[in-house]
């Protein structure tokens, strides 16, 4: 007994003529006699060609149950199906199976209905089983009587962009924590350095009490002890404020007090305080005639901090007998600090990593070169940040020269422009 099966809706629509040879376009196929046919019909070739020149849309019709009724070249290319293997099927065969399973392409065609449009971004299925994320538009189509004929749906590839989107949130997130992270470093060495300092700063003062004598008279033997205790007392300071000022700087946390000065009197201030370091090493320190044109718009005391960590780092890799020289010049637009010294040198592929993080040339275990490696790369954050730069030159076995460039007031700027140059 042959098995009686339910008639397809779309079974009888009208044969579908031979395909242009060539690769031509797709026919339309209308559904037999009924009005979404007829409406198709008198739209005729111009309607036709429109949809089927479209080949980054997928358009196709649907008959008022959703079957799929037309297919442009722009739906093949998408979703993978010729016209003869999808016109006829239900539109639901695009949808996941979770979509399927709580009726979403029915609630599509029901929302389309009532208010005439139905429009969302959701994953969509190819032939080959493939997701991608798609924008779609499905339209109620009516007669000249208001009733309902089929729908147009119109479906655009955003896979793209939505990955883009993802990316872009995925980054925003990794931002967010890392800013967290930030502040909390920040915060946790702000309190850290204040707990260490405390002590510190006790073992300074009692270091110095001793040294004078007030707790009585001192052996040769003891007073090297307590200025060992000293040195090394200072010395986990720096430490801390190094590690303190650099957590800041990346935490966005500084702030600068901006004001007009005189690099000469900044230089007139800090080398006094780095002659007794280079005399105990036998290095020489020369300053050359202060320039009066040397004038900034910077944060005074952070100017101190970068010039004394470069006059210390001259002292330190710079052997007995060199000489470190310090001098200001300027041009239109900036004044410039200049710390030369006759040290070991920096090799070309090392010149900008000296001012990355916690990186310091020539350190080993057994080395004699103390200090966290932060100094340059805070020196030339705090100088980036009041809008100039610090750079290097340098030839090894012969020595190096840093450069502080800071910008020039801009009358300043002005009076040395119209400054006659000597001949």
């Amino acid at each position: 007994m042959v098995e009686k099966r339910e008639k397809h809706p779309l079974a009888d629509r009208a044969p579908k003529p031979e395909e242009p040879a060539n690769g031509g376009v797709t026919p339309i196929t209308p559904l037999g006699k009924s009005r979404l046919a007829q409406a198709i019909r008198h739209g005729g070739r111009i309607y036709q060609m429109m949809v089927e020149s479209v080949r980054d849309y997928a358009i196709f019709l649907l008959d008022p149950s959703g079957y799929i009724v037309t297919w442009n070249e722009g739906a093949q290319r998408l979703k993978g199906y010729n016209a003869d293997e999808i016109i006829g099927q239900h539109f639901s065969v695009f949808y996941p199976p979770e979509a399927i399973a709580t009726g979403h392409p029915q609630r599509e065609l029901e929302i389309a209905s009532a208010e005439g449009r139905f429009e969302e971004e959701g994953w969509r299925i190819r032939k080959d089983g493939t997701g991608f994320w798609a924008n779609v538009v499905l339209t109620a189509v009516r007669d000249e009587a208001g009733e309902l004929i089929g729908f147009a749906k119109v479906t655009r590839d955003l896979t793209e962009r939505r990955n883009l989107e993802m990316r872009a949130i995925a980054d925003a997130r990794r931002l967010a924590q890392a800013e967290s992270a930030n502040l909390a470093k920040a915060e946790f060495l702000t309190a850290m350095s204040h707990e260490l300092r405390t002590p510190l700063n006790a073992i300074g003062g009692y270091a110095e009490l001793l040294s004078l004598g007030l707790g009585g008279p001192t052996t040769p033997e003891q007073s090297d002890y307590i200025e060992r205790i000293r040195r090394s007392q200072q010395h986990l300071l720096r430490i801390i404020s190094d590690l303190l000022n650099f957590s800041r700087i990346e935490a966005g946390q500084l702030s600068y007090e901006m004001s007009e000065f005189s690099l000469s009197e900044i230089i007139g201030a800090v080398v006094p305080l780095i002659e007794p370091q280079a005399r105990a090493k036998g290095v020489s320190l020369a300053v050359d005639d202060p320039n009066q044109e040397c004038e900034a718009i910077a944060d005074r005391a952070k100017v101190e901090q970068v010039l004394l960590n470069l006059l210390s780092n001259a002292v330190k890799f710079t052997k007995e007998g060199g000489h470190i020289g310090v001098s200001c010049r300027a041009d239109e637009k900036f004044a410039q600090i200049l710390v030369s010294d006759t040290g070991v040198g920096i090799a070309d592929d090392k010149l900008e990593a000296i001012f990355e993080p916690f990186v310091q040339l020539g350190r080993s275990l057994s080395s004699a070169h103390e200090g966290t490696g932060l100094g340059l790369s805070i020196s030339r954050d705090l100088a980036r940040a009041m809008r100039g730069d610090l750079t290097v030159t340098s030839t090894p076995g012969v020595g190096s020269m840093f450069t502080l460039s800071l910008p020039r007031p801009a009358s300043r700027r002005k009076t040395l422009a119209k400054r006659p140059k000597r001949k």
